[in-house]
C-alpha cells in the first residue's frame, strides 16, 4: 500500500432515489470526483494529463460492495488508497465512510491510455505523485 488521500462531500437531493438513499450508480460519481480530487492534488489534473503528457486514465475494472446506504444530507468520506502501481497500470481500493461507518468497498484497476485507447507507460510525474 502507497498513498491515500481523503475526500469529502455531502449526499444532495440529486444524489437519491424516491426513497431519499443514494442511488446505487450514484456512488461511482462520489468515487470519481475522490479520484480525480486526488489527481488535483498533486498540481494535475486530466486536461494537463492529456495536454501536456498525452495520456488519459481509463477504469479497466471495478468491483463493488455496497455495505450499508447513504441517505440525503449525509456528510461522506471517500478514501483512496493506491494498492499497486505497474508499468501503464495502478490498482487503488475506495472506500465511502460516514462517520466512521464504511458503507461502500471498492476495487479498481485504472490503466493509462493515449488518445487512440492504447495503453501507454504512467508519466513520471504521476508516477511519482502516486507513491508520495
Amino acid at each position: 500500500m502507497l498513498k491515500e488521500f481523503k475526500y469529502e462531500t455531502k449526499v444532495y437531493y440529486e444524489d437519491t432515489d424516491a426513497g431519499g438513499v443514494v442511488y446505487y450508480a450514484n456512488y461511482l460519481k462520489f468515487l470519481e470526483r475522490a479520484r480525480t480530487e486526488m489527481i488535483s492534488s498533486f498540481e494535475l489534473n486530466n486536461k494537463k494529463l492529456l495536454n501536456n503528457y498525452k495520456i488519459l486514465i481509463i477504469v479497466k475494472s471495478i468491483n463493488i460492495e455496497y455495505k450499508k446506504p447513504a441517505q440525503l444530507e449525509d456528510k461522506i468520506q471517500i478514501y483512496s488508497l493506491i494498492k499497486s502501481i505497474s508499468k501503464a497500470s495502478f490498482s487503488m481500493s475506495q472506500k465511502i465512510k460516514r462517520n466512521d461507518e464504511i458503507i461502500l468497498n471498492a476495487d479498481i484497476h485504472l490503466v493509462t491510455v493515449n488518445q487512440e485507447g492504447k495503453p501507454v507507460k504512467i508519466p513520471e510525474i504521476l508516477e511519482k505523485s502516486l507513491k508520495n
